[in-house]
């Protein structure tokens, strides 16, 4: 009954870590604040639903960042995606440590084999090119909760 016991209140005091489900495998979220601040804030921002400017500059190339995790691509009223983007919001997908890796370190090719379709384009130009850094930004975006 003591195993059990001690059990159940580790994974009560465990949940609100995995709740969401968001949270990164791999990187690390203060390197990744720092990997933000040299990569993204030229054209992100990430600020909460009253409009607080929670990370960046107020940039406004890129879409907000806040609540990425778990978002659908896409999912920024007003904000111009492409055409690719929007198509793979559709399909149900949404934002996870694999697919932001993935689209951060090579937009249109992570979009083109994602969509099955040589075409598909994004807008986003700039790639970070190490790995391990796109595995950080994803780790700090992922503390900034969904609104």
């Amino acid at each position: 009954m003591m195993r059990f016991t001690i059990a159940a209140a580790l994974a009560v005091l465990a949940a609100p870590a995995f709740a969401d489900g968001h949270a990164s495998s791999q990187g690390d979220a203060a390197a990744g604040e720092e990997q933000f601040n040299r990569q993204c804030v030229a054209c992100h921002v990430v600020a909460d639903a009253s409009g607080a400017v929670l990370a960046g500059r107020n940039a406004k190339t890129g879409p907000n960042l806040f609540g990425i995790a778990g978002r659908a691509p896409g999912a920024i009223e007003g904000f111009r995606y492409s055409d690719s983007v929007m198509e793979l919001g559709e399909t149900g997908a949404t934002w996870t440590e694999e697919s932001f890796v993935g689209y951060v370190q090579n937009p249109t090719g992570w979009l083109r084999e994602t969509l099955e379709d040589r075409r598909a384009r994004g807008k986003m130009a700039y790639q970070v090119r190490q790995e391990a850094q796109a595995y950080d930004i994803y780790a700090f975006l992922a503390t900034f909760g969904a609104e």
